[in-house]
């Protein structure tokens, strides 16, 4: 891989790491505190919601890190190693859980009567938001999944090449 192009990668994963620790110092908590402000009865939902949104956000930041290590895995041409394979896990798992929170957050705007200041079109918002993540985020454990069986082929092909060379 041309070196400019991964020094590109790594400033960009770099760059979304730091705008993710904004957001989940600045940007979540100053949101989930003007929609209390502009609508009280939403106070017991923000510090909830809120929590959710952190670790959604520290779960990209935790695969981020993953794909950093495997970027550099790739640089050094080891990728079709073993331990590339517990990288790809971390992101699996990573994508499962920020998953599962986006359902657990889909599963309580459907069941919980949420009140509204208008016609209740933001709580619809927020369950047609929150449902497109999970299925989303559904999807792309998925294609991982399919991923990782690839590498694992791979890294097999590659470990019986060596053997014959």
């Amino acid at each position: 891989m041309h070196q400019l192009l991964v020094a590109v990668l790594r400033a960009g994963i770099a760059v979304a790491v730091l705008f993710g620790v904004f957001g989940q110092a600045v940007v979540i908590p100053t949101t989930a505190a003007d929609e209390v402000d502009r609508f009280p009865p939403y106070a017991p939902y923000a510090a909830p919601y809120a929590t959710l949104a952190i670790l959604g956000v520290v779960c990209v930041q935790v695969a981020l890190v993953a794909l950093w290590i495997l970027l550099d895995m790739v640089d050094r041409d080891a990728i079709f190693t073993e331990r590339a394979f517990r990288w790809v896990d971390v992101i699996m798992a990573s994508s499962i859980v920020a998953t599962l929170l986006s359902l657990g957050a889909t599963l309580h705007l459907a069941i919980v009567e949420i009140p509204s200041p208008d016609d209740g079109m933001d709580v619809l918002s927020a369950l047609g938001a929150t449902a497109a993540c999970t299925v989303v985020g559904a999807a792309f454990a998925m294609l991982l999944a399919v991923l990782r069986g690839l590498l694992r082929k791979a890294t097999t092909l590659q470990t019986e090449m060596a053997e014959v060379v």
